[in-house]
């Protein structure tokens, strides 16, 4: 998205918990907060490999997002992207994006779940 902050890209990662994957969509300047991950999933933060992404979620790292992904990735949203208007996720490719409000975000996420609060970064703490 040109000309805009990078807090607003919204990153979607990618966990592998005992139940399956998961996909946390986050604002850009966030990173996992791994006590808070622990105290939210009971389990330690494992991110997949670039491999696993593209076999697990079926996307590619660069273009992960919680749209068309495999029917058993269950998606997260962070809270750190509330802040924000509109934020733009990622649509499948590196090279790809769209603007949605949070409220669009939730709505059009396949197998949301709910939201959740397990970064840090982008917050005075």
């Amino acid at each position: 998205a040109v000309g805009v902050i990078p807090a607003r890209i919204a990153k979607s990662l990618t966990f592998m918990l005992p139940e399956g994957p998961i996909i946390i969509v986050a604002a850009g300047d966030a990173r996992i907060d791994n006590p808070r991950f622990k105290a939210q999933y009971h389990t330690k933060a494992k991110m997949l490999t670039a491999e696993e992404v593209d076999e697990r979620i079926g996307h590619k790292v660069g273009g992960v997002c919680p749209f068309a992904i495999m029917d058993d990735v269950q998606v997260y949203l962070d809270e750190s992207m509330r802040r924000f208007e509109t934020v733009y996720p990622a649509c499948g490719s590196s090279n790809s994006a769209i603007e949605l409000t949070c409220e669009q975000l939730e709505k059009v996420a396949q197998n949301f779940r709910g939201w959740v609060d397990v970064c840090k970064g982008w917050r005075e703490e």
